[in-house]
């Protein structure tokens, strides 16, 4: 087989690949962690086998959901951060984009961090072995974005790097009871969490020839 017919190969899987991904996508958006292998392969208009021979199990096609929608939304909270106004405001649109990603696509949150939540014959699907990888992909990315933006002073590394993860594990748990209970306007709790991580935000000067934050 030449260089060509392997490509041709190559787009063709990836183009069925993001096909199934959709329909994936649709029975999510329906079914919430309720969405089961049986009828993500229906919506596709394919059997289970041919599934799994895609991603292997649930696990598998949770992680390449999982890719989908962090991709997207880190993309979206790159944007906030990066947006031409104070650094305050930057704050809060980056807890509102995180927030109104959720609160706009709850059966998708649903499905990526309470997926033991879904049908019994999958109630065995490890919650923490999937989810707990994307919190840290999010942490791993603002700890980077504040080390490049903020002068932290002696020790700026990992301190950029506990409080990425630490912003993260805060909007996740708050966002998580939030989108439970509803206890609040979105607008009010982005403002309390901003007012909760202002003091030492407004304190940190920018790094010289730096983006700014």
């Amino acid at each position: 087989m030449d260089t060509t017919q392997r490509t041709e190969q190559q787009r063709s899987a990836d183009r069925r690949r993001r096909e199934l991904l959709e329909a994936a996508d649709r029975v999510v958006l329906r079914d919430g962690p309720g969405a089961s292998m049986n009828a993500i392969a229906a919506e596709a208009g394919i059997t289970k086998p041919i599934l799994y021979r895609h991603f292997g199990d649930k696990g598998g096609l949770y992680a390449a959901l999982a890719k989908r929608h962090t991709d997207a939304l880190l993309d979206s909270l790159r944007a906030a951060l990066d947006a031409p106004a104070e650094r305050r405001e930057r704050v809060e649109a980056t807890l509102d984009t995180y927030l109104a990603a959720i609160e706009a696509r709850p059966q998708v949150y649903r499905f990526l961090m309470h997926p033991a939540e879904g049908s019994p014959s999958e109630q065995g699907f490890d919650v923490g072995k999937h989810s707990a990888p994307l919190l840290r992909r999010m942490g791993e990315e603002l700890a980077q974005v504040i080390g490049e933006r903020l002068d932290l002073g002696p020790g700026s590394h990992p301190l950029a790097r506990v409080w990425g993860h630490g912003i993260v594990g805060m909007m996740h748990a708050a966002g998580d009871w939030w989108l439970g209970e509803r206890p609040c306007s979105r607008a009010e709790l982005v403002r309390s969490l901003a007012d909760l991580l202002w003091g030492r935000l407004a304190a940190a000067g920018d790094k010289v020839g730096g983006p700014g934050f």
